[in-house]
């Protein structure tokens, strides 16, 4: 199997997280952030993560993915959710600001989806209009938004450490933690201490690269 993902993306972190968790037998390609016919030639859509299943037929849709390869050895281990509600309202109340700094960040690291400045103009075009702002003017505001983002964190009162219930993962985590490992990239932002250690243990058993090394 091969599934083909950009790195920061957090729809394609929730696809890689079975396969580390599970020790799956897929390949990982990253393909450029601008070549959307690649996309479309796979699944009709311009949409990431896809996964090339073993008889050659793609699928899309990350949820979707993290199910199937979930089952694919017949012994799933993923339990269902039981916070979504709270995930999903956090996230709506995170979206903006975590946009705004980690989208002129992603060109600012190194990322196998931007070898190119194609894909870097690609990107900056695309997602400047979503924010509103050029990516020059989102990183002018850093500040405010890691101020912002600390507020925000706090509000994660709710979660629980994967060492609290035997290391399982679950559909919340699946949905969470890839939104949060990508802020390990923002240079300045204190992560709670509770917030930063759940991030590390999922990561672990996940076996999902960070961005502390990278922080900018």
């Amino acid at each position: 199997m091969k599934l083909f993902v950009f790195d920061h993306c957090p729809f394609c972190v929730k696809a890689k997280m079975p396969i580390g968790l599970k020790n799956l037998a897929v390949d990982i390609e990253y393909i450029q952030n601008h070549d959307v016919q690649a996309r479309i030639d796979k699944v009709g859509a311009n949409m990431v993560p896809i996964l090339q299943k073993p008889d050659g037929s793609y699928m899309a849709e990350s949820l979707d993915i993290v199910e199937y390869l979930d089952n694919f050895d017949n012994k799933p281990v993923i339990s269902q959710s039981t916070q979504a509600n709270k995930i999903n309202y956090w996230l709506s109340q995170a979206s903006m600001t975590y946009n705004v700094l980690l989208y002129p960040r992603w060109l600012k690291i190194e990322l196998p989806e931007f070898q190119s400045e194609q894909a870097k103009n690609w990107f900056e075009q695309n997602k400047s209009r979503l924010i509103d702002m050029s990516f020059e003017q989102a990183y002018d505001q850093t500040n405010l938004m890691i101020e912002k983002m600390h507020a925000v964190l706090q509000k994660l009162d709710f979660i629980r450490l994967p060492s609290e219930r035997n290391n399982q993962i679950s559909y919340d985590d699946i949905n969470l933690f890839p939104f949060l490992r990508n802020l390990t990239v923002i240079k300045g932002l204190t992560l709670p201490y509770k917030v930063d250690e759940y991030i590390r243990q999922v990561a672990t058993l996940c076996d999902i690269n960070l961005y502390f090394e990278q922080q900018i």
